[in-house]
């Protein structure tokens, strides 16, 4: 019997209605925007940040094993305690930390909900919340949404170290939270013990608390090591820290992520969480359980993203470009000379249309849209990927190259 086909009666919907925006400055995504850019033009990928290639089948074989075993419905809202228990032996291996999983570990919807979530936990109408540019995007937004005011604070480039006067004009009482993200993106800047220092000594007798993006971790280059908010003494037990396993197991679309903090701290974010997303994916949960019992799985990490790291700057010193400093993460900052005179973003659309490789321009990460001619490239892709955009690179804009 065939299907009955739909009416076709060419009605379509129409707004009765114009609802007043809460974030009428706010538009599409860079990233987004990028992506989509480069689609279009048959560009190679190097703007947004997501790997190019599979997570380890061992991985995906746990996925498949708990699905079959039943795990397909709600878990609990704060995540598997399976899964918080073998966080909290990461974090006891990583950073010396005790945590206790039931009242100090919550597993999220990605980092991007656990940063929504704390920011809504913790900021009230009025508050006022500090934020280092350039920053990733979501935090200005989440801030607003919230009632806050964002107080920016520059990075000082090239290696993008906090600007401690800027900082003291900004901190005041109505200061509710500051924002670090480390190592850094879009930079891939980390902060070192004496930028904790800093701001440890500038909180002190202050009510004032620290969310610590810290989802590149496991990415730090040269043989220096993450230096956590947990790590801190005069700092953590005012903060909450964020982590994602789609960074790390290079599994961004399943957003999973979590977030760590005192239990006074996490009582908030739970209130929040519970009617956010309530809870996250099930049989990834006790996959990730198991999989967080080999270290190997992250201990690996930085030096399988810096030989990744090395391979995108030599093409893209061949190909002319100033390097700055990237100490993590799987981003690259870079400038070309010859074109210091166009915005960056047209120096990115023509990159994307004419030769072929999208990237980020790094205006996109300051409220202002600030122009330094710096763009941003990913390198969490595969080898032939890298190749054949340095390849790309080198036949559009060629000439000698050097590092900042």
């Amino acid at each position: 019997m065939p299907i009955p086909k739909p009416e076709q009666s060419g009605a379509r919907l129409t707004a009765s209605v114009t609802p007043r925006s809460k974030l009428p400055e706010v538009g599409t995504t860079i990233f987004t925007v990028m992506s989509a850019l480069a689609q279009a033009h048959g560009a190679i990928n190097l703007s947004q940040g997501f790997p190019d290639f599979d997570p380890d089948p061992a991985l995906l074989e746990r996925v498949a094993y708990w699905m079959g075993a039943g795990k397909n419905q709600y878990p609990p809202m704060a995540g598997v305690p399976a899964l918080r228990e073998a966080i909290a032996a990461k974090l006891a291996r990583c950073y010396g930390l005790s945590v206790d999983p039931e009242s100090e570990i919550t597993v999220t919807a990605g980092a991007t909900q656990a940063l929504f979530s704390a920011i809504h936990a913790l900021v009230h109408p009025g508050d006022e919340v500090i934020l280092f540019e350039p920053a990733y995007d979501s935090y200005a937004p989440a801030v607003r949404l919230a009632g806050g005011v964002v107080r920016y604070v520059s990075l000082l480039p090239p290696t993008y170290t906090p600007d401690w006067g800027t900082f003291d004009r900004c901190f005041s009482a109505r200061t509710r939270l500051v924002v670090v993200n480390t190592p850094h993106n879009p930079t891939g800047a980390i902060w070192r013990e004496a930028d904790w220092a800093a701001l440890a000594e500038r909180l002190d007798g202050s009510d004032a608390m620290v969310l610590a993006d810290e989802v590149y971790e496991h990415i730090v280059f040269d043989g220096a090591r993450h230096e956590s908010v947990l790590r801190q003494p005069g700092l953590a037990g005012r903060a909450l820290a964020v982590f994602s396993f789609g960074k790390t197991f290079h599994v961004t679309g399943w957003k999973i992520g979590y977030v760590v903090g005192a239990a006074p701290l996490m009582a908030e974010f739970r209130r929040v969480h519970q009617f956010d997303v309530f809870t996250v994916s099930h049989a990834e949960q006790w996959a990730l359980a198991d999989y967080l019992a080999e270290p190997a799985h992250y201990e690996g990490l930085a030096a399988f993203y810096q030989q990744k790291r090395d391979r995108l700057r030599g093409w893209l010193t061949q190909a002319g470009f100033t390097l700055l400093p990237a100490q993590g993460t799987y981003f690259q900052l870079a400038h070309h000379p010859d074109f210091r005179h166009e915005p960056d973003t047209a120096f990115v659309r023509w990159l994307t249309e004419t030769v072929g490789v999208a990237a980020i321009p790094v205006s996109a990460f300051y409220h202002d849209h600030r122009d330094d001619g710096v763009i941003r490239f990913c390198f969490a892709k595969r080898d032939e990927t890298l190749d054949a955009a340095g390849q790309r690179l080198v036949a559009g804009c060629g000439r000698k190259g050097k590092e900042a």
